[in-house]
């Protein structure tokens, strides 16, 4: 019987063919948020990100999907405890998206800099006045999570002359751009050295509320913390506490917990902090991208090979560097 494919990403008519050419005996569906929650049960191989409620216990009893590949890096929107436990394959978009979401972190980062929303502010009221500004030149900036988006960042900020510090759960094959690449116990000693802490990291048991008030009152005073991760991954009262005390110069910010954040919320009344609504992986070439790493992974799986961006532990929502699988952007065929 050939395999049942269902889609929940925005692909087009040539996404939907290339996938055809990889795999000619499979069946595609292009369910899309609409009609993802019923199609899925009538997988064999799903590709997406659901967006909508989705019974995942429900799936995973009926026990016909064999591999879920995600067009997300986080992985959290899926990884319930029943798929976690279950034989379901499990591969992630982790690195697809690192170019675009680096760099919005770095317009978010400059953008506060330079005060740009003071002075579109400015603009606006139609005052021409000069104010201070700071530099992201040879700051010191930590990153939290040096995957794929924490390393291309890292490439990118190097241009700045920034002294890089990270952590990272595996803490292997450490960038020449990063002076110190430490274990996710680490994050302490990194704290008080940082004039910006990058959230990179990925949203699971472990990171969920990670940057607490204890976290941030670790930071020297005047940090900026930037999140181009998962809101949920920072404790957002004590956030804004950070703010209000003025310990914090300030935040910039792709996502928010919750999210949308609700238009009464203390968040938006800080002029010191820049919010974006969760945009930082769109790209004009981001369906295609997505769309090569799954039809690369399609001939894989027929292969027997081992899947790029496999997740080899689930509970940890994220490949693992030198774990034995391919990661994006790595060479291998086919």
């Amino acid at each position: 019987m050939p395999p049942r494919i269902v889609l929940c990403y925005p692909v087009e008519a040539k996404h939907i063919a290339q996938i055809a050419a990889a795999t000619p005996e499979a069946e595609i569906v292009d369910a899309g948020q609409e009609h993802v929650a019923k199609e899925i049960f009538a997988a064999d191989i799903f590709c997406g990100h659901a967006k909508v409620p989705v019974d995942w216990d429900g799936v995973v009893r009926q026990g016909r999907l064999r591999w879920l590949q995600s067009s997300a890096a986080g992985m959290d929107h899926c990884l319930v405890p029943s798929v976690v436990a279950s034989d379901i394959v499990v591969s992630s978009a982790s690195g697809v998206l690192s170019d675009q979401v680096s760099e919005h972190a770095i317009a978010l980062m400059t953008g506060w800099c330079r005060g740009l929303p003071t002075f579109f502010r400015a603009q606006q009221a139609k005052e021409f006045i000069r104010r201070p500004t700071r530099d992201l030149t040879r700051s010191t900036v930590g990153i939290v999570g040096l995957g794929g988006v924490g390393r291309r960042l890292a490439e990118l900020l190097h241009a700045f002359e920034v002294r890089i510090l990270a952590t990272d759960l595996f803490p292997v094959d450490k960038p020449d751009c990063v002076e110190a690449l430490w274990p996710a116990e680490g994050l302490r000693e990194l704290l008080p050295q940082v004039d910006f802490l990058v959230l990179c990291a990925p949203l699971n048991q472990s990171t969920r509320g990670m940057i607490d008030a204890g976290v941030l009152a670790g930071l020297k005073h005047g940090a900026v913390l930037v999140n181009v991760a998962r809101g949920p991954l920072v404790v957002t009262d004590h956030l804004a506490a950070a703010l209000d005390c003025g310990h914090l110069a300030g935040a910039v910010l792709d996502v928010v917990d919750p999210e949308p954040l609700p238009p009464t919320h203390r968040l938006w009344g800080f002029p010191n902090v820049i919010i974006t609504p969760h945009v930082g992986g769109q790209g004009r070439w981001r369906i295609d991208h997505m769309t090569n790493l799954f039809c690369r992974n399609l001939r894989r799986w027929r292969a027997g090979l081992p899947l790029i961006n496999y997740l080899s532990d689930k509970r940890l929502g994220f490949p693992i560097r030198g774990g034995g699988a391919p990661l994006w952007g790595e060479a291998c065929e086919p």
